[in-house]
């Protein structure tokens, strides 16, 4: 994308929420480093808990020859690796910007969030492959020990859970979540096919539960690959309308039309915006500059905003019509 800033003026290097309120934007970025640091504390005790069971989880697994509990294993094997490499995301995410990234390193998490989701997805194919195996060649499955060793990694699986719930607000931690929830169904998968097994010596209910979890599974990592995806691409972040948005900064006393307008995600809790605005009189610019910078960070969330004012231009595409009362002049 190309960035609109070349005729910025002095009053627009001013950070959102520097006219009026000194520390406002400060005062934002440190709320934000903490939450970091929360989800990353969160992703570490995580890593540790899966690393440990899934160990603990293999052994059973091949004592059983349980296929439920060797794919559950191997599963939480590589939801270690995709935690680990969350919480280095998030830690690198915390890195204040440089010369060399202007933007700093927030875009690292939502490639670690695509990582892990297409891991996600080798992991669904290759438990897929083995049960169907097991549907053709069925093989004997000890039932107690599977409802033993599944049912207290469901325990540990859901503290996880609700450990990583807490912070799961950008798509690196999402996709975190997305394994653990993942070991979760399968540890309930797992003790489903061990009760049904003791109960009626059915071993195939293991490979067909196994692939109705995997069947899960998919659809939600396919579901948040199409998300990442988005962000990589720098569409128009979800839940954002680019022509209200276009409106609603029109309205502002002074300024004619916006167009050139842009809005993308530079990290899943952090929007930019560029925008050219056309202005009756370019004395006023320093008022609409403030003005817009307190519209789009009230109203709309986006904090990293680059405007540049402009006299007489004939855009393609412009926003000239009146917002809803919500987005007029507290004073009009």
């Amino acid at each position: 994308m190309v960035h609109s800033s070349t005729s910025m003026t002095a009053a627009t290097a001013q950070p959102v929420g520097s006219l009026g309120h000194p520390h406002g934007h400060d005062h934002h970025q440190h709320r934000h480093g903490h939450s970091v640091a929360g989800g990353g504390r969160a992703l570490l005790w995580s890593l540790l808990l899966i690393l440990s069971y899934a160990l603990i989880e293999a052994v059973a697994g091949w004592r059983a020859d349980s296929m439920a509990l060797l794919g559950d294993a191997g599963h939480m094997l590589t939801d270690g690796v995709a935690l680990g490499l969350a919480a280095l995301a998030a830690r690198l995410g915390q890195r204040p910007p440089s010369p060399r990234h202007s933007f700093g390193l927030g875009r690292v998490e939502v490639l670690a969030a695509v990582f892990n989701v297409l891991l996600m997805l080798g992991i669904v194919s290759a438990i897929g492959v083995e049960a169907v195996r097991r549907l053709l060649h069925p093989e004997a499955v000890d039932g107690p020990v599977v409802i033993g060793v599944a049912a207290f990694g469901f325990l540990l699986n859901l503290a996880i859970a609700l450990l990583l719930m807490k912070d799961a607000h950008s798509f690196n931690q999402r996709a975190a979540l997305l394994h653990v929830l993942g070991d979760l169904l399968g540890s309930l998968a797992a003790i489903v096919a061990g009760v049904v097994i003791v109960s009626t010596g059915w071993d195939p209910i293991d490979p067909i539960l196994s692939l109705f979890i995997g069947a899960l599974i998919l659809f939600s990592s396919l579901r948040l690959l199409r998300e990442t995806i988005h962000v990589l691409l720098e569409g128009t972040p979800r839940g954002v309308q680019l022509e209200a948005v276009g409106k609603a900064m029109a309205a502002v006393p002074g300024v004619e039309s916006v167009h050139d307008l842009h809005i993308w995600a530079i990290a899943s809790d952090r929007l930019a915006l560029s925008a050219h605005l056309q202005l009756r009189e370019l004395a006023l610019w320093p008022d609409i500059l403030s003005r817009e910078q307190e519209l789009l960070a009230e109203h709309f969330g986006i904090a990293h905003v680059t405007l540049q004012p402009e006299l007489d231009q004939h855009p393609l595409r412009r926003w000239a019509e009146a917002p809803t009362d919500l987005l007029r002049r507290p004073d009009a």
